[in-house]
Order: C-alpha cells, then sequence, then structure tokens
C-alpha cells in the first residue's frame, strides 16, 4: 500500500457518492465511458448500469487483476491494464476518480480528446485552481486551459473520511463539459507563457522571438485571449 501512497491512490469507500458521481454524469445507452484508474472498481457497476460500454484501464497489475475477477458478468466492461493517458481510445463520456498526483496531466490529456463531458474526483485544492478567476493567485496555465475547453461546474465536496487509505485533504466532484479542443502545441505555450507572467504582451512575444505591438501586461489578459495570444505565437 506504501507505493500506492506515493501514486496518491486513495480508494473511494463510499457507495452513495459513487452513485451520485455515475449520476451526475448523464450516461445514456447511447455512450462509450472510459475511466482511467480502476482502483477497486467501485464506480464500475453504476457506470455499466447506464451505458453502452465501459473501458477502464488501471496501471496496478494487482488491482486490474481482482477487477477482472471481481467483474467477469459485466458484458459491456472491457478492463485494461495500462496508462490509460497513453492510449488512443474513443469515448464520449469521461469519468474518474483521478489520482492527486495525476490532475494535471489529467486534464491536459483530456482537453485534446474529442468527447462530450465528464466527471472528475480531484483533490479540493485542485478543484479551486481550475474553478479561479482570472486576477487570483490560484489562476494557472491549467485554470485557463481548462477553462477555454471545457465548462466546468461544481457537483459536490467529498470529505476526506470517504477514503481509503485517508487522505490529507478533502476532494471535489466537478463535470466537464467539451467546448474546445487544442493541440498539445498550444498547450504547451500557454504553460510556457505563464513564466512570464508580470510582462508586457510586447516584452512576452519576444521570448518567442516573435513582435507583437502591445503595452497590455498578460496578467491582465482573459482565459481565451491567453489561448488566442498562444496560438498567435505558434503561427509559422
Amino acid at each position: 500500500m506504501n507505493r500506492r501512497r506515493l501514486l496518491g491512490q486513495h480508494f473511494l469507500v463510499s457507495e452513495s457518492i459513487a452513485k451520485s458521481i455515475a449520476d451526475c454524469a448523464n450516461i445514456t445507452k447511447k455512450d462509450t465511458v472510459l475511466e482511467i484508474g480502476t482502483g477497486r472498481g467501485i464506480l464500475i457497476p453504476f457506470l455499466c448500469q447506464a451505458a453502452k460500454k465501459v473501458i477502464s484501464v488501471e496501471t496496478d497489475k494487482e488491482l486490474y487483476l481482482a477487477a477482472l475477477e471481481k467483474f467477469s458478468n459485466l458484458s459491456n466492461l472491457s478492463l485494461m491494464h495500462g496508462d490509460g493517458f497513453k492510449l488512443d481510445l474513443d469515448f464520449t463520456v469521461f469519468v474518474s476518480n483521478l489520482p492527486y498526483s495525476e490532475s494535471r496531466k489529467a486534464i491536459e490529456w483530456l482537453i485534446q480528446k474529442k468527447f462530450s463531458h465528464g466527471v472528475i474526483m480531484v483533490q479540493k485544492e485542485f478543484a479551486e485552481k481550475l474553478l479561479s478567476k482570472p486576477g487570483n493567485k490560484n489562476h494557472r496555465s491549467v485554470t485557463v486551459l481548462a477553462n477555454h475547453c471545457t465548462k466546468i461546474e461544481h457537483i459536490m465536496d467529498v470529505k476526506k473520511t470517504n477514503f481509503s487509505p485517508m487522505p490529507k485533504v478533502d476532494s471535489a466532484v466537478l463535470r466537464l463539459t467539451k467546448a474546445h479542443q487544442i493541440s498539445k502545441n498550444i498547450i504547451n505555450t500557454v504553460n510556457r507563457l505563464f513564466s512570464y507572467r508580470r510582462k508586457t504582451i510586447r516584452n512576452v512575444a519576444k521570448q518567442f522571438g516573435k513582435s507583437i505591438d502591445s503595452n497590455q501586461r498578460f496578467e491582465d489578459l482573459t482565459d481565451g485571449e491567453i489561448v488566442k495570444l498562444a496560438k498567435q505565437i505558434n503561427k509559422k
């Protein structure tokens, strides 16, 4: 279990919260649901009940094998062993209790994908970062990327007592509805832009070998304007 602690794996043990997560995903019999991080499989019965197909991916071999045995009776479930963020899978709905260490990576991966909507559970502090507004100290590049590419709704907070082993912090459930899809290049540029957040647009552009005639400060830009700037910088 120590290795799983290092990976940030804290397993949800509340059936009622698992059901709430599946319910607010608004899954239909036309949907293919992707879950990254099977864990102990608490979400699987609720997802399979609602979906046409569920694909659940787990990196931990022991957990994967345990899930294979436990859920062998579910005909619309496909269990996979590996890193879900490295697989190219088609899905319409994304549902995941994200390991704390993977949250940012998951958002950057998800916004490059074609999907309808998703429900994620993340550390409460990370949720606050995603929901923060420009000018807030929590406003980061991942905030800009998530808010440009999805509409984010806070569904509920989840107390740390609902997990085993119990983490040090509470979690939050968010619903993400897809708005825009962007490339890895734009994501990388937005991440780099935040290194120069105190500079003017003119000076920021210079860091990328570009010329933009603007004295506006980067920190005064909206999320959409930051993505637009990243696209401008990426133009050949």
